[in-house]
């Protein structure tokens, strides 16, 4: 694999696989399994609803890490939580 993703449209766009896969490991993780496809599904869809390429998947990846370390960090700070 040489780092880029084929669409459908047989165009060949790089993408940072890395930061991808770091995401679904933590939704898979913090969350659920199920989540990990789920949360990369929606950080295309948003990617594409925000022009697509590259930098488009690479800020709605990090935007889905800023809510999911905000949600951990509320989630930790609740009455009864391991954290609380």
């Amino acid at each position: 694999m040489d780092g880029r993703s084929q669409g459908r449209a047989g165009h060949r766009a790089r993408v940072d696989r890395t930061l991808l896969l770091a995401l679904a490991g933590d939704a898979a993780h913090g969350v659920a399994r199920p989540a990990a496809p789920l949360t990369t599904f929606l950080v295309g869809y948003a990617a594409g609803q925000a022009g697509g390429g590259p930098d488009a998947v690479a800020a709605a990846t990090r935007r889905a890490v800023e809510l999911a370390t905000q949600w951990a960090d509320e989630a930790d700070r609740r009455p009864g939580s391991r954290a609380a």
